[in-house]
């Protein structure tokens, strides 16, 4: 390559390394127009969201007191709840232990009882029941041997057979 020519590629080389730093300024104007634009609308509203961030943050301080209040009570509870749960649940315990006792005692007795009473039913018909009965049954003979004497007359033929054919 000849000299003209290297200096006219190193010109023109120069002249668009130039032209490119004027397209980069200019698309920096632009970019800086356009930052000072939003700064502009951006800036109220920063102002705005300073007031609303310090309001927060002085509700956050001025609760956070109370919230760790509430919060210590509530585990106090929570404790308390607890402690009362269980010594219900020992109370209702013992309860159903002692009523299952007395549940297993009253049906002894009960038992006891039914077999007393079955006893006492078999003794009274075996010593009682059974005399009278026997005692019925003598009185009921004896009455039948009196009215057989007290009649006196025997039956006829005819009537002994009327009888008999009524058994049959």
């Amino acid at each position: 390559m000849s000299e003209d020519t290297f200096r006219w590629v190193i010109t023109a080389g120069v002249g668009l390394s130039w032209l490119m730093i004027v397209i980069m300024a200019g698309a920096m104007i632009g970019v800086y127009r356009t930052a000072k634009r939003l700064e502009a609308k951006v800036t109220p509203l920063l102002e705005k969201a300073g007031l609303v961030v310090d309001k927060a943050r002085a509700i956050v301080d001025d609760a956070s007191p109370r919230i760790r209040d509430m919060m210590d009570k509530a585990q106090e509870m929570t404790a308390t709840a607890r402690e009362q749960v269980q010594r219900l649940d020992a109370l209702i315990t013992e309860t159903a232990e002692r009523a299952r006792l007395q549940i297993d005692r009253i049906e002894i007795v009960v038992d006891d009882t039914v077999n007393r009473v079955h006893d006492t039913t078999q003794a009274v018909q075996s010593t009682i029941l059974k005399p009278v009965r026997e005692v019925n049954g003598v009185v009921s003979g004896l009455r039948a041997a009196i009215s057989t004497l007290a009649r006196g007359n025997r039956a006829s033929v005819d009537h002994a057979t009327q009888d008999e054919e009524m058994f049959i």
